[in-house]
């Protein structure tokens, strides 16, 4: 069974149990699913799937900020458990020690010496982490750190 499969299944799970929440979450995630795959214009394969409620997630955390600067906490939290629930499509995060080995192998890769070739580390450490669930932005701030940017 596929992630957009599995989805549809416990969307139809969660309003038999009549849990609001989790069904919100995944008529939202059925949405930006269904939405990719009329953009691409044929069936999503996994790796797209995981794209998109990667960027889901994103967006619930640059949310849950906002809320937290407008202190808005029941908004914040409400999108926190919109992340669990998301995130639980998605395979484990990426820890620090692989974030830092993939780094380490991109910066050595590229011959890199400082900050202007951050994007060229970039893209190597992000394809090393591939299939991971790395948080690019986790791996920016690491490779500035190593770089001196």
């Amino acid at each position: 069974m596929n992630l957009v499969e599995q989805v549809e299944k416990d969307l139809l799970a969660a309003m038999k149990a009549q849990e609001a929440l989790k069904l919100s979450t995944l008529r939202m995630m059925k949405a930006a699913l269904m939405n990719k795959k009329i953009e691409i214009r044929k069936p999503l394969e996994d790796a797209e799937a995981m794209a998109v409620l990667r960027t889901l997630v994103k967006q619930r955390h640059d949310s849950v900020e906002a809320y937290r600067k407008g202190r808005r906490d029941d908004l914040a939290d409400k999108e926190a458990a919109e992340i669990k629930i998301i995130e639980s499509y998605l395979p484990v995060a990426a820890s620090d020690e692989d974030i830092h080995a993939a780094v380490e192998a991109a910066i050595a890769e590229t011959g890199a010496t400082g900050p202007k070739d951050l994007g060229k580390v970039m893209k190597a450490a992000m394809a090393k982490l591939a299939g991971k669930n790395a948080d690019g932005k986790r791996v920016n701030e690491r490779v500035r750190a190593k770089l001196g940017g």
